[in-house]
């Protein structure tokens, strides 16, 4: 019972962490049509600013200045290079935050070498947030799910009770419009996608301690949170927080689950049979449980094409 307690709050955690990374990527594309295939190397930078900054400043003030470098570099992205490509279509922002992944990731290695970093929790923090049974939960982990809800719930205050929401949604839809209002559209499009960065800038501060902070890390989570925003439907913040949840305790229960088709076959006396075939019946699910969010992913572009919680078109 304790195993299956605990597999639940790690599986909750990890969703929470995929939904820090994947709010900004939901934020930018429902806001701004942009799906930018950067956006995890924003989430990279975050773990790389506050690992540089931390001896300096300290590891609370380090992670706040990630989260801010991240949203500058993010403007500077929209200012100096998505702005003059947006009128060409997607086809050429994808390709433009392509090629971006690929020099920040080289910048990376060029700075700090192609191995992970040094980044850990510090001592204050790396202590049992409580014990169930024999086993102690991180405080740690208990934070960045913190973190998250508080950015979730922000979020979604922010753009549906705040004039501040009123005027990115209008900048949005009626763009004509809101610059007759009064109200500058361009430089609406470059704070939401600087919002966007720090978002994942913060992912990644908060993240990079607990996890491995190496020149990879964009590519091991940014698919994930492509996986994300399908699933849970594209521009919906609900439906990636649904989704986050859904995928990491899905993935989480099925690390522990050392059992196979041929195991369920043997119930009704057909195990030696599938034994005999093998292949994917003798595969265990522990072994497939990367592969679980593909398969979910799959399954919703099948069954609603639009995610959990999109909009039809």
């Amino acid at each position: 019972m304790d195993t299956l307690v605990f597999s639940l709050l790690n599986g909750t955690v990890y969703g929470l962490l995929l939904f820090m990374v994947s709010a900004g990527l939901t934020l930018v594309f429902g806001m701004m049509g942009v799906l930018n295939f950067a956006h995890a190397s924003f989430y990279m930078l975050g773990a790389y600013f506050a690992y540089t900054l931390q001896g300096l400043v300290g590891f609370g003030p380090a992670v706040v200045a990630a989260t801010l470098l991240s949203g500058a570099v993010g403007l500077v992205v929209e200012r100096c290079f998505l702005r003059r490509v947006h009128h060409h279509g997607h086809a050429h922002e994808l390709l433009l935050t392509f090629g971006l992944s690929f020099i920040i990731a080289e910048a990376i290695k060029l700075f700090f070498g192609n191995h992970p970093v040094d980044y850990r929790i510090p001592p204050a923090l790396d202590v049992a947030a409580f014990t169930l049974g024999r086993q102690q939960y991180p405080a740690y982990r208990v934070l960045m799910a913190a973190v998250a809800l508080a950015m979730f719930g922000v979020l979604w205050l922010l753009l549906t009770r705040t004039r501040i929401g009123i005027v990115v949604r209008a900048a949005i839809h009626k763009p004509r419009m809101a610059q007759a209002l009064g109200h500058n559209v361009q430089l609406v499009f470059m704070g939401v996608f600087g919002v966007g960065a720090a978002l994942a800038g913060l992912a990644g501060a908060i993240a990079g301690a607990f996890y491995t902070t190496n020149p990879n890390m964009a590519l091991e989570v940014g698919v994930m949170a492509f996986v994300v925003v399908v699933v849970g439907g594209l521009g919906s913040l609900g439906g990636a927080m649904l989704a986050s949840l859904l995928i990491g305790i899905v993935t989480s229960l099925a690390v522990g689950v050392d059992r196979s088709l041929a195991d369920l076959l043997a119930v009704v006396g057909a195990g030696a049979w599938a034994e005999g075939i093998g292949g994917l019946l003798t595969l265990k699910l522990s072994s497939l449980a990367a592969t679980l969010p593909f398969a979910l992913m799959l399954l919703i572009l099948l069954v609603r094409p639009s995610g959990l919680m999109g909009e039809k078109a």
